[in-house]
């Protein structure tokens, strides 16, 4: 498997960090339709000595999800898997929680030694702190609302009806993200990503090598399932990972540092080998630690240095 990482932001600096760190991947943005953008981050990237392996975020898809696409939204994915094919990046990380993204409602729930993190409390969510993503206006987020767990499951199987293909020959990958946090539904929003069944229905829906998932450790976690098995359940339909950890479940929860959640992240690490996991694996959210009170909650550098080398601490002490 391949230490990755997302870096915010990607500065020389940030990127020597992770190059001494022992990373060999690096994630980045949408980067809109300019192909060249992604071209100068990738020999950025090179000039480190890693490469950009995966695509996430920001992704032009809002309007597939609400069902409401003119067709401009499925030609710029397709044109950035093509873009993506013609520089040898093979992953394509995507969710589909309509109306909204990632959610949480603290950004500075207390860790050990002080250090901040990010928590999601379902009693407090009406005065969500951070959403990955907001609707840009009343009627999107109204439409967002009269979805149906059913509509979702309609417009995310004509996506892939449209995508897989492109995805097929360019030998690319699209792999899901779960909902964060795995409620079936928030903020009036139905979601259909919250659990083992979603995954099961997704990947029997478009059986491709194309077809794959994110394994987000911490989301599944707040599920309350046992980590290990389910990566085996899954097995090598997991083709990318977001390694952290949690602790308490979906209505309530807090990040934690990867060493100081319930998971035993030893068991879960044998656990992607044992499937023969190969694929690019990131710390996802860490700790805010002293001194970088300035910086983007949950992607600070500081706990994604601890976060390095626990990991892979973890891949040398389970491959031998």
């Amino acid at each position: 498997m391949q230490l990755a990482t997302v870096l915010t932001p990607m500065s020389d600096e940030n990127l020597q960090l992770a190059a001494q760190c022992g990373v060999t991947d690096v994630v980045h943005r949408y980067p809109g339709s300019d192909a060249r953008v992604l071209q100068r981050a990738q020999e950025r990237i090179a000039s480190f000595g890693m490469r950009l392996a995966v695509v996430e975020g920001y992704l032009p898809i809002e309007n597939i999800k609400l069902g409401c696409d003119d067709g401009s939204e499925i030609e710029a994915l397709k044109l950035l898997i093509r873009q993506m094919a013609d520089l040898g990046i093979r992953f394509l990380c995507y969710n589909f929680m309509a109306g909204t993204d990632w959610c949480r409602t603290r950004l500075d729930a207390p860790e050990r030694g002080g250090a901040k993190v990010t928590a999601f409390d379902l009693a407090e969510v009406e005065h969500a702190v951070r959403l990955g993503y907001r609707p840009p206006n009343a009627e999107f987020d109204a439409l967002a609302r009269q979805l149906t767990p059913e509509k979702l499951w309609e417009q995310l199987e004509r996506m892939l009806n449209e995508l897989l293909p492109v995805a097929e020959q360019c030998g690319v990958i699209l792999a899901m993200h779960p909902d964060d946090p795995p409620l079936p539904e928030l903020l009036g929003k139905p979601r259909i990503m919250h659990n083992v069944a979603g995954f099961d229905r997704l990947l029997s829906l478009a059986p491709s090598a194309s077809n794959a998932m994110c394994f987000c450790q911490g989301t599944f976690a707040t599920m309350n399932v046992d980590i290990p098995a389910t990566i085996r359940h899954f097995g090598s339909h997991i083709q990318y990972v977001h390694f952290r950890d949690v602790r308490g479940n979906a209505q309530s929860f807090a990040e934690t540092f990867h060493d100081n959640g319930p998971t035993d992240m030893v068991a879960a690490m044998r656990a992607f080998l044992s499937i023969g996991f190969t694929g690019p694996i990131r710390p996802d959210h860490v700790p805010q630690m002293v001194g970088e009170d300035d910086g983007e909650p949950g992607y600070t550098m500081l706990g994604r240095l601890f976060a390095y080398g626990y990991m892979r601490g973890l891949m040398q002490a389970t491959e031998g």
